[in-house]
């Protein structure tokens, strides 16, 4: 029987973000509005997510040449560009099998609360922000945005692409961390519950690697088994800094 999955996937949250920088200094002085000029798709690596990508960049490079990745796709943000192109030119695009950018591996969308803290949406929208506590992030929609089941919905689409496509390949995503929960989310077979403990348990790090790998005893049919869970072992051994910030602007955890 043919294999419907690829051989291997890694997914990874791009480096630390101009975005994340400006967010931590925005909550830690109490400001309502997190200062950045860009639009979110446009926001760049800070100096660290730079260094963050280069030595996620060589760790895969250093792997057997049957193990590295032959496919990479990544989304179009500024910032999830800038590390999928570092690992990029670190394999060598000639020795690709495909590097493409997809839509569908955007950031989630945060509509009217876009660049807002917490306490700025608790008090330019005090029921949106009600609202939100009482119904959670994983179908809370603002205005002019998307909950995590918007997210997901998109997501499958992406793994059907995937398993059209990419059989028996090595696939590497590099995308936000909302997607990299909602991969698992997927992948894992997972329900609300499940996810939302996993997210509650801390932040995906920055050029953190989750991957699978393709058992063909496991299940009916053989299927993905998570392998590695938000590691970074390849900033550690080069001594650069592990940063694990959220993108999003959201209420406390709950």
């Amino acid at each position: 029987m043919e294999q419907k999955w690829p051989q291997q996937i890694w997914i990874v949250r791009h480096g630390q973000s101009a975005g994340n920088v400006a967010r931590e200094a925005a909550e830690a002085a109490s400001e309502f509005l997190i200062d950045i000029a860009e639009r979110d798709m446009d926001v760049p690596l800070s100096e660290l997510g730079a260094r963050q990508a280069q030595a996620l960049a060589q760790w895969f490079a250093a792997l057997p040449e049957a193990e590295r990745p032959n496919v990479v796709l990544y989304s179009p943000y500024l910032r999830a560009r800038g590390t999928a192109m570092a690992i990029v030119e670190a394999l060598g695009k000639e020795d690709l099998l495909s590097s493409v950018a997809d839509e569908r591996l955007r950031e989630k969308e945060f509509g009217i609360v876009d660049r807002l803290t917490p306490l700025g949406i608790a008090d330019k929208y005090p029921e949106l922000y009600a609202q939100r506590r009482h119904v959670g992030k994983f179908y809370f929609r603002p205005p002019g945005g998307e909950s995590w089941c918007d997210v997901i919905l998109r997501l499958r689409s992406v793994l059907d692409t995937i398993t059209r496509e990419y059989r028996s390949e090595r696939v590497l995503i590099v995308a936000h961390q909302v997607i990299v929960s909602c991969m698992r989310y997927l992948l894992e077979r997972m329900d609300e519950e499940a996810i939302l403990a996993i997210d509650r348990a801390g932040d995906v790090p920055n050029c953190g690697v989750t991957s699978y790998l393709f058992d063909p005893q496991a299940g009916k049919r053989g299927k993905l088994v998570l392998h590695l869970e938000n590691f970074v072992a390849p900033l550690t051994e080069t001594g650069t800094p592990v940063t694990a910030k959220p993108d999003i602007p959201a209420a406390p955890k709950s």
